[in-house]
């Protein structure tokens, strides 16, 4: 089995390459997934958000409302750390059992871990390749302003708050350029996959793309 990660910055496609990984045969551990289903109502990372901030963060069924809580964690860093303190060691708990079953089921499988902030997290450090999936700023500007409707302070805010995406570059060991058609991101995503399957016969072989 080969685990390896998956990330990338707001708007840059990163959801678009994990599908495609997955049609491919990659098995996915979505970290966003895991973060949403460790935080339903009672569990215990749900209980540590209710406490911390209160229940004007709950939906009247006692969901945490999402947009409530990220307009308090996007404006206040003290409250981010609170809220990554809280859901943080669910997550990695969950990831790591997930893995566990994938690795029972198919000792070959190709394991991606999409993370969003693999490597703000240092979760990078421990896997032995990360792959990046880029597209320039202007790009995730335009893709913002388009998708969700941000104006153009709005969008570039919100691109700020993130480790930049040309930093994450010399984290990467492969990188996916998004910023051009459908078609040449999924040829650079089959040619990657390609790799990780004879990778993972070959722990000495490294990626020249």
């Amino acid at each position: 089995m080969l685990v390896v990660g998956l990330t990338g910055g707001i708007a840059t496609g990163k959801s678009t390459v994990s599908r495609m990984l997955a049609d491919l045969g990659a098995r996915i551990v979505d970290a966003d997934r895991i973060a949403r289903r460790v935080v339903e109502p009672g569990l215990p990372a749900w209980q540590g958000i209710v406490d911390a901030f209160g229940k004007a963060v709950l939906l009247p069924d006692g969901t945490i409302d999402r947009v409530a809580l990220g307009e308090r964690v996007f404006s206040d860093p003290d409250a981010k750390k609170r809220i990554d303190t809280i859901v943080h060691p669910f997550v990695f708990e969950a990831m790591a059992e997930a893995i566990q079953r994938i690795e029972a089921d198919d000792p070959s499988a190709i394991v991606i871990l999409d993370v969003p902030l693999l490597i703000e997290s240092g979760m990078h450090r421990h896997l032995p390749e990360v792959l990046l999936v880029y597209a320039p700023e202007s790009v995730q500007m335009e893709r913002l302003m388009k998708r969700d409707g941000f104006d153009a302070e709005q969008a570039m805010a919100r691109i700020r708050s993130q480790m930049p995406i040309d930093e994450k570059r010399f984290y990467a060991t492969i990188v996916i350029d998004n910023s051009h058609s459908i078609d040449e991101t999924a040829r650079q995503v089959e040619e990657a996959f390609t790799y990780l399957v004879r990778k993972s016969k070959d722990a000495t072989l490294q990626w020249n793309g």
